[in-house]
C-alpha cells in the first residue's frame, strides 16, 4: 500500500464496505472453471452479483505454518475474499535467480486460501509499496542513482516483463478462468500519486496478459488521483482511511470515474510505524461508520490490512516526505484487525458485529483455537562474538561506493582509511545512508544518523591511524519520488575540510548467514553479536509465540533458531521483538543478537504481548 505521505500522515484510520448479493458460495474446491465479469456496474460471478469482503495479508509477513490459521481468521470474519502483494525483489533476488520456495511459495497460499473456501484477490505490482523494503522493486535494478522506475524505460519494462513471464508460471494455473481462486489482478498499485504516463501504465497491463493472465483487472489509487493512474474500460477502484469518509471518497471519484464497479480497494483500518515516531492507533468508530455506509450501498472493499504481521529480516521499507528519510520497524502491526501474533483485537468484534447485520449466519466460519503464548523468564546472553569474521573481502576504492553499486542489496558496510599523515576537521558526504558508526582505532567516536541529516563528523586521527565508518542501512524507499534513487551507504566523495579524502577499503555483510561466528564467554569490544539459550516447555507439540522484551539493547538484529526476526532500534516505538510460535522448539532454544551499541542489557525475557512507548525522535 502506498502511503501519500503529505495527507496521509495527518489522519489515522480507514474503513470499507460491502452489500449487495453476498456470494456464499466459496471458492472451496471450485476446480472448474467460473466466470468473474462486470455488468450493470457489478461484479458478476457466474452471471450472479458478487460483492468483495476482503482482507489483505502477505504471505512473507506470516509463517507458512500459521497460513491457514490466518486465512480461517478471515472468513471466521465474513469475508470471502483474500487479498496479497506479490513482492519481486524476495522472489527474484538477484536477475534471473528465483525462490518461490518455503514462505514465498505464494502459489501454495492461494491453492490454501481456496481451500479454505476463499477467492483471491492478486496485486502483483510490479511495484507494490505495503511498507516493504523498495515497494517490491528489486534493489539490483538500481546500481546507481536511477529516475526508471515504474516508467517505459527498456532497463525497467524489459526485467519486470520476464519477472511477470516467471510468476505467471506459478499463478495463471490459479485464475478463475483456469479453475483457480484468483478473480482479480492489479495493474501496478497507486500509479496515479507517483505520474499520469499511461503508456507506461499499457505497458504493465500488456505485460499481465502477455504473462497469461487473463480475466479481470484492476486499478486501485486515492480519489483525488484516479485520473493519473486508471485506464479507461478497466475496474479503478480507490484507497482511502478511517479519516476519510467513504461518502465523500466516492463522490471525488464519481468526478471522475462515475462507473462501477464501486470498489474501496483499500480500506485502512490502521497505519505503520517507523523508527524514533510514535506508535500508531487508530480508532474503532470512525472505521465502522465508513464501512456502514459503504455495506449499505452494497459496494465491495478490501481491508488493509486484516492482518499485518511481521517484516522479518531486512524487508522493512521506508518513506520519504517533507520530513525527509523515515525508516519503517519490524513490525507490521499496523493496528489491524488482528494484532501481530494473529490474535482478534477490539476493531475485530466491533466489524464482526456489523457484519453480523448484513450477513447470514453461516458466514462466519468459526474462530480456530487460540495458540498460547510462551513466557521466557529473563536469561542473560553469556557468549560474544566480533561481527568482523563476517564482512566480505575488502574492494579497494579512490571514493567510496554505495552498497548497491557494489552488488550488496541490504547489511552493513564497513569503510576504511588508513591514515598516512595525521587527519582532523569535519569530514562530509553527500549523504549517510543509513546510520553509521564513527571509529578510530577500533573506538567509536560519534554516530551519523540519517534521520536528523547528520552527513558530517569532526574527526581527530593520528598518522598511521584506521578511520572506520560502520555503516547500517534501513530499508529503500518504497513510496514517492525517491524510489530507485535510495542507494545504501556512504554517498559522495568523503571530503576532508574542503578537499577530497581519497583511498578507501569497503568490506560487507548481509546477515543472510551467520554461521561463521565464533563465541567465547569473554567481552567482545566493539560492535559484537551476543548468544545465549532459553527453555521452552510446550503443552502439545508446538510452542506458542513470544515477544522478546528488547528493552535496554542498542540497534540491530535478532535471531533466533537461525530465523532473522528484523530490527530492533532503541529509539522505539517498538520494544520487542515477535517470534512465532513454529520457529521455537520445545527444549533448548538460541538466541542471537548484534548490537551495534558497545554498552547496554545483555538479557532478555519473553512475554505474551509487543511492547511499545511513545519516545518521539530521539537520538540513540
Amino acid at each position: 500500500m502506498s502511503q501519500m505521505k503529505q495527507t496521509r500522515r495527518n489522519f489515522l484510520t480507514s474503513v470499507g464496505g460491502v452489500g449487495a448479493v453476498i456470494a456464499l458460495s466459496g471458492a472451496a474446491g471450485a476446480k472448474t472453471a467460473s466466470r468473474f465479469t462486470v455488468a450493470n456496474d457489478q461484479f458478476m460471478l457466474d452471471g450472479k452479483p458478487f460483492q468483495i469482503l476482503a482482507g489483505e495479508m502477505h504471505y512473507p509477513r506470516i509463517p507458512r505454518e500459521y497460513w491457514r490459521d490466518r486465512l480461517r481468521k478471515l472468513k471466521s470474519l465474513g469475508l470471502n475474499t483474500l487479498t496479497t502483494y506479490v513482492f519481486w525483489n524476495a522472489h527474484e533476488t538477484s536477475p534471473g535467480v528465483y525462490d518461490f520456495s518455503g514462505n514465498l511459495d505464494v502459489a501454495a497460499y492461494i491453492r490454501l486460501a481456496q481451500e479454505e473456501g476463499l477467492w483471491v484477490n492478486l496485486r502483483p505490482g510490479p511495484y507494490v509499496c505495503a511498507e516493504w523494503d523498495g515497494g517490491g522493486l528489486p534493489a539490483w535494478l538500481f546500481p546507481e542513482e536511477s529516475g526508471i522506475a515504474r516508467t517505459s524505460d527498456p532497463k525497467f519494462v524489459g526485467p519486470m516483463k520476464a519477472w511477470f513471464k516467471r510468476l505467471g508460471q506459478e499463478l495463471v494455473p490459479l485464475l478463475i478462468d483456469n479453475g483457480g481462486p484468483i478473480i482479480l489482478t492489479q495493474i501496478e498499485n497507486e500509479y496515479g500519486a507517483f505520474g499520469a504516463d499511461h503508456d507506461y501504465m499499457r505497458q504493465v497491463m500488456e505485460a499481465e496478459r502477455d504473462a497469461g493472465f487473463s480475466g479481470l483487472l484492476y486499478t486501485a489509487d486515492p480519489s483525488q488521483f484516479v485520473a493519473n493512474g486508471s485506464l479507461p474500460g478497466i475496474v479503478a477502484g480507490i484507497n482511502f482511511g478511517t479519516n476519510y469518509k467513504a461518502e465523500e471518497e466516492f463522490a471525488a471519484r464519481a468526478k471522475v470515474r462515475s462507473d462501477g464497479p464501486f470498489f474501496n480497494s483499500e480500506l485502512w483500518g490502521g497505519w505503520f510505524d517507523a523508527f524514533g515516531d510514535l506508535h500508531a492507533t487508530m480508532e474503532i468508530p470512525p472505521l465502522i461508520d465508513s464501512l456502514k455506509w459503504m455495506l449499505d450501498r452494497k459496494m465491495s472493499i478490501s481491508f488493509y490490512m486484516l492482518h499485518g504481521g511481521t517484516s522479518f529480516g531486512w524487508y522493512a521499507g521506508a518513506n520519504w516526505d517533507s520530513k525527509g528519510y523515515s525508516a519503517d520497524i519490524s513490525s507490521y502491526d499496523y493496528d489491524a484487525i488482528l494484532d501481530e501474533a494473529g490474535r482478534p483485537t477490539p476493531k475485530y468484534a466491533a466489524v464482526k458485529a456489523l457484519f453480523q447485520n448484513y450477513l447470514p449466519a453461516e458466514a462466519f466460519a468459526p474462530l480456530p483455537p487460540a495458540e498460547v503464548p510462551v513466557t521466557v523468564p529473563r536469561f542473560r546472553l553469556t557468549e560474544a562474538a566480533p561481527l568482523e569474521p563476517l564482512l566480505g573481502k575488502p574492494v579497494h576504492q579512490s571514493s567510496p561506493k554505495s552498497l548497491d553499486a557494489l552488488g550488496q542489496m541490504h547489511g552493513l558496510m564497513v569503510y576504511r582509511h588508513r591514515a598516512e599523515k595525521p587527519l582532523s576537521g569535519v569530514l562530509k558526504f553527500v549523504d549517510v545512508r543509513d546510520y553509521a558508526l564513527v571509529r578510530v582505532n577500533g573506538i567509536t567516536v560519534a554516530t551519523l544518523d540519517r534521520r536528523l541529516k547528520e552527513t558530517s563528523v569532526a574527526i581527530d586521527v593520528p598518522q598511521g591511524g584506521v578511520l572506520e565508518l560502520w555503516v547500517d542501512t534501513h530499508g529503500h524507499c518504497n513510496y514517492g519520488k525517491n524510489i530507485g534513487r535510495d542507494q545504501k551507504g556512504l554517498i559522495g566523495q568523503a571530503i576532508l575540510n574542503g578537499a577530497p579524502l581519497s583511498g578507501w577499503e569497503q568490506m560487507g555483510v548481509t546477515f543472510d548467514d551467520i554461521s561463521g561466528l565464533s563465541f567465547a564467554a569473554k567481552p567482545v569490544a566493539g560492535p559484537a553479536f551476543y548468544r545465549g539459550t532459553f527453555n521452552v516447555t510446550a503443552d502439545g507439540a508446538v510452542p506458542g509465540f513470544t515477544f522478546l522484551d528488547m528493552r535496554g539493547w542498542g540497534k540491530g538484529y535478532v535471531f533466533v533458531n537461525g530465523h532473522n526476526l528484523g530490527r530492533y532500534w532503541s529509539v522505539g516505538p517498538q520494544r520487542a521483538m515477535f517470534v512465532p510460535g513454529p520457529w521455537l522448539k520445545s527444549g533448548v532454544n538460541e538466541v542471537v543478537v548484534l548490537d551495534l551499541r558497545e554498552a547496554g542489557e545483555r538479557t532478555l525475557a519473553g512475554g505474551p504481548n509487543e511492547i511499545w512507548d511513545l519516545p518521539g525522535l530521539v537520538k540513540a
